[in-house]
């Protein structure tokens, strides 16, 4: 399984910023797929996940500004995020469970105040 992230970068507070997850060795249409991140000095955290069906679940942190997607033909996955605040400022993984624990090499998103 690989599994990469893009999208990452600088952005001021009230900003948007929009995360991608492009999959590949896996059978990525029946797969629930996860972000996560991870702030510096602080644990990795559930931010949101997508089922094969495309039910979505969020962290209360973000209901409402963030928003899961995910397109199968694509193999990819996207995290919208809008009214970035500082304290989104992590670094954001992509994660699956097909046959293992799987993890992206994670994104970095900076929100300025």
């Amino acid at each position: 399984v690989q599994l990469v992230e893009s999208g990452g970068g600088l952005v001021q507070a009230g900003g948007s910023l929009r995360l991608s997850c492009a999959a590949s060795g896996l059978n990525f249409g029946i797969t629930t797929m996860n972000w996560y991140r991870q702030a510096p000095g602080k644990e990795r955290e559930l931010v949101a996940s997508i089922t094969s069906g495309g039910s979505a679940n969020y962290a209360d942190s973000v209901k409402g500004r963030f928003t899961i997607s995910r397109d199968n033909a694509k193999r990819t996955m996207y995290l919208q995020m809008i009214s970035l605040k500082p304290e989104d400022t992590a670094v954001y993984y992509c994660n699956c469970w097909y046959r293992r624990d799987s993890w992206g090499q994670g994104t970095l998103v900076t929100v300025s105040s």
